[in-house]
């Protein structure tokens, strides 16, 4: 029995010893990060690192706590992890408590010390070999993965990026982030225990690729001054004909045309509206002579047409256009013109990538958002563990928020609440629209609002979709034509003064202030002087 009992005992260290050693790093922020994680104390990263609890939970993480800053902080390990013999896997969580409409939310994993750089002064610059995670901004918006391989001909380092990243997940919501590297070379990035890429490192899924072509364009190698690339030429034979009038008009007058019978020739098209009466506080000096508003003539309903009549437009057969000499094969033609390749002196061939190893894990972000929370931060050889962790402390937090948003959800009393998550999720994605990106902050404001207050939810999203519309419709159609000037306006424009037309001017150039705006200055006006106003702008 206790020899049995020894064995079970050694069996039970050896297992702990070994889910020990796989587990590099594993950051909680359960306690305070003062000690050993070290911020930046370069001038320009001014935002503050908080240790906060996560919003809903006990469970604490790092946090961004200010917008439109500069962020640096890092923690170095005990010993470098190699990047070359085991798995490993980079995973960390991550909550973007008031979304991410522009910044970073990724770690760089960095080189050790001995690469030159110093945790205090911690910056852009100093050298790591991946960079992983979400970055948001304009039209960016993917999981970075950057690695920074040396080329061992010139010893050079160069950045290779993923391309084609998956997105990351931009609702409020904690999300886990896993980048797994193998050691046949296959990297997988997973996102909330999800696979959305598999690649090979060597492979062209990276910009530029690690391995060098083979041969490069001579850069000494230039074209012949004789050398012709134009396949077709004018032919250098041909003459214009004599009878080819390049003066002649495309169009010309049908002179077959007969004015339609019926024809009312001094009937306007336009007749003043006889309904309409002028305005009981209209004042002729304020605001001009007044003239009913014109409608289209009913007489011309009846008849062919109205006005004066003009003949028809018709194409001239006799247009021709300018002449051209016609294209002919290129008797000189040699091809388009390429320098020839040379053997790349920066050529290597490599079996498996030369990984820098981590020895620390930094945070270097700009973001205009706050409220982005970095926890349980993890550097491990064991998927296993990896995927134990993500279930214990992710996928707790996740189905808790989850939860909470059922449970704070409005009963089910009506159509509005049946499908208001709905139209205010449309509504979000409609606002990300381009021309509508010098509202997008206001109009967020306002869903926001919208979604929290049941009272108003109808008339802001009224609003909203007008305003796109709006933007929609001047987007393809561009500004509207301006309405016909009564003639009343336009009599007294003509003998308007200097000052009039400097007024005129004026509105012009503030013809698209704000709706809001033009009410305020028009308090305390005038009747007459607010409708001049309304008409003018």
């Amino acid at each position: 029995m206790a020899s049995s009992s020894c064995l079970l005992l050694f069996v039970s260290l050896s297992l702990l010893s070994a889910a020990f050693a796989s587990q590099i790093l594993f950051e909680t922020f359960d306690e305070p990060f003062d000690g050993r994680w070290v911020v930046s104390e370069k001038g320009e990263y001014t935002g503050t690192w908080k240790h906060e609890k996560s919003q809903g939970h006990d469970d604490f993480g790092l946090l961004v706590s200010e917008k439109a800053r500069k962020y640096g902080i890092v923690h170095e390990l005990a010993e470098p992890v190699t990047l070359k013999k085991n798995a490993v896997v980079l995973q960390y969580d991550l909550r973007l408590q008031n979304g991410l409409e522009c910044g970073g939310a990724y770690l760089k994993f960095l080189l050790p010390h001995e690469a030159g750089w110093d945790a205090k002064q911690f910056d852009n610059e100093s050298p790591y070999s991946i960079m992983f995670g979400p970055d948001k901004c304009g039209g960016t918006n993917k999981v970075h993965f950057i690695f920074r391989h040396k080329n061992p001909k010139t010893g050079v380092y160069v950045e290779h990026h993923l391309k084609n990243p998956p997105s990351p997940v931009n609702d409020k919501r904690s999300h886990v982030y896993s980048a797994v590297l193998y050691p046949d070379n296959t990297l997988k990035i997973l996102v909330d225990g999800e696979e959305k890429k598999s690649v090979n490192l060597l492979s062209s899924d990276f910009e530029p690729p690690i391995v060098p072509p083979k041969t490069i364009p001579d850069p000494d190698d230039k074209k012949p001054e004789d050398w012709d690339e134009r396949a077709k030429i004018p032919d250098p034979d041909a003459t214009k004909p004599d009878d080819w009038d390049e003066d002649a008009p495309m169009e010309i007058e049908d002179l077959e045309a007969e004015k339609p019978e019926g024809w009312l020739d001094d009937e306007p098209e336009e007749v003043d509206d006889p309904e309409a009466g002028k305005p009981e506080d209209w004042d002729d000096e304020e605001d001009g002579e007044w003239e009913a508003p014109k409608i289209p003539n009913p007489k011309c309903d009846e008849a062919p047409g109205c006005g004066e009549w003009k003949r028809p437009m018709k194409r001239n057969p006799a247009y021709k256009g300018k002449w051209y000499a016609p294209m002919i094969d290129n008797p000189n033609y040699k091809g388009i013109w390429k320098p020839q390749q040379i053997p790349n002196p920066e050529y290597f061939e490599l079996e498996h990538p030369d990984l820098e190893p981590i020895g620390a894990v930094g945070i270097e972000i700009w973001t205009m958002q706050d409220g982005i929370l970095f926890d349980n931060i993890l550097i491990t050889t064991d998927e296993t563990e990896a995927s134990k962790i993500r279930e214990t402390t992710w996928k707790v937090k996740f189905d808790a928020e989850k939860e909470d948003e059922t449970v704070a959800a409005p009963a089910d009393d009506g159509i509005v609440n049946t499908y208001k998550r709905k139209v205010f999720s449309f509504a979000r994605d409609a606002i990300e629209a381009p021309f509508l990106a010098s509202y997008k902050p206001k109009l967020l404001e306002l869903v926001d609002h919208g979604e929290k207050n049941a009272n108003v939810t109808l008339g802001v999203l009224a609003l909203i979709l007008l305003l796109v519309l709006y933007m929609f419709y001047k987007l393809l159609c561009g500004k509207p034509a301006a309405p016909p000037v009564p003639v009343g306006r336009e009599k007294k424009e003509d003998i308007s003064s200097a000052d009039d037309k400097h007024e005129e001017s004026k509105d012009e150039d503030e013809a698209d202030e704000p709706a809001g705006e033009i009410a305020k200055e028009d308090e305390g006006k005038s009747g007459g002087a607010r409708r001049r106003r309304r008409r003018e702008t």
